[in-house]
């Protein structure tokens, strides 16, 4: 079904292709993408660790015409048998279709169809946006609360017809026992994390059309709290998955999150306020670790393979051991392999995917 595509080279970087949208962005090479330990460096890495290969997709599907398609993805990924996982970075339907629960049932149980276990962190068409009157004018917070008891019903446990055990912020970290989608487990000697990061700005965007006032002539409370107390748990979950690879000496890192945290945008203004927290925890226990992270998200649509911190008139300080990857998303059914393998500088190549027939 699948047709690989070239892996991300170690030569100089390649344009993006024009079907990607030229000029967007340029595909780094993952080798340069990612800090290069020295070889004194790698012979501390010890015992001699498996490669593994997972998937990602996420924004998919959009509305009902999209599900076959996403089907068909799905049919795809489980003929891949090298595939140890899937990641799934939120958005299981459409900005504009109603966050009705038997909707919501509906998109989870499609997932539920994935053979290899499968793990996800939510998006914000999921609960963020489901204030909008298109929506069905819900309190995006109820929405959140009915998610978490749809997609997590066994906290530690992922969703997919081969689920497994994962380690669940809930359990480890008491003062953040809602947060039962942020979870961490380790494959070969790689720590692999999610945190809930969405877009609409991390949450900030006001509910308007639930309350006039927001944003306005203040925060709402509700939509006030949720983001105080997300962001700490995301915080607090950083230095956890951190502290536990610093401990095992693991080869690389893999932080997967839904939005895209406008790394294009300068400290300080409006589209990075939201994100600005987690951003800041990122670059210091990422520099801290120095060698390779992988950050995976949706948010945006299309394929994107960069080093975001180490951008031509960035303000900010380069950190080249940070590569982003944003995996397709509607209405292109596309997914994303990435091959780890823990033992080599770069430990992390990312593949695009071609699913026979879907756009």
């Amino acid at each position: 079904m699948h047709r690989h595509h070239p892996s991300v080279s170690t030569a100089a970087p390649r344009a993006v292709p024009r079907r990607l949208l030229a000029g967007l962005a340029l595909v780094a090479a993952l080798l340069g993408g990612c800090a290069q330990p020295d070889a004194a460096t790698v012979r501390e890495r010890a015992p001699q660790r498996g490669s593994f290969s997972f998937a990602l997709m996420g924004d998919m599907p959009y509305s009902p015409r999209e599900v076959k398609p996403v089907d068909t993805l799905i049919d795809d990924l489980n003929a891949d048998r090298d595939l140890a996982f899937v990641l799934h970075v939120g958005d299981i339907k459409g900005g504009g279709e109603r966050c009705d629960e038997n909707l919501l049932r509906g998109r989870l149980q499609q997932l539920r169809r994935v053979a290899p276990p499968l793990v996800y962190t939510p998006g914000d068409n999921e609960w963020t946006d489901c204030h909008r009157p298109s929506n069905g004018s819900y309190v995006p917070t109820d929405r959140l609360a009915l998610l978490r008891r749809l997609a997590y019903p066994e906290p530690g446990r992922t969703l997919g017809q081969r689920p497994m055990s994962v380690r669940s912020q809930a359990r480890e970290q008491p003062a953040h026992a809602a947060f039962v989608e942020n979870v961490m487990f380790e494959r070969e000697g790689v720590v692999v994390a999610t945190l809930h990061v969405v877009g609409s700005r991390n949450g900030l965007v006001s509910w308007m059309a639930l309350d006039p006032s927001d944003g306005v002539k203040g925060t709402n409370a509700l939509r006030g709290a949720e983001v105080e107390s997300r962001q700490a748990a995301n915080l607090a979950w950083l230095d956890r998955v951190f502290d536990e690879a610093t401990r095992i000496r693991a080869a690389g890192v893999v932080l997967a999150w839904h939005a895209n945290p406008r790394f294009e945008a300068a400290p300080g203004t409006l589209e990075r306020l939201g994100f600005q927290p987690v951003l800041d925890k990122l670059r210091e226990r990422a520099a801290a670790f120095g060698r390779p992270v992988l950050l995976l998200q949706g948010d945006d649509h299309v394929f994107l393979v960069d080093r975001p911190w180490m951008r031509e008139g960035s303000t900010e300080p380069p950190l080249p051991n940070l590569t982003r990857v944003q995996t397709w998303g509607a209405p292109r059914m596309q997914w994303i392999k990435v091959r780890v393998g823990p033992n080599t500088p770069e430990v992390f190549q990312v593949e695009e995917q071609k699913v026979g027939g879907n756009p």
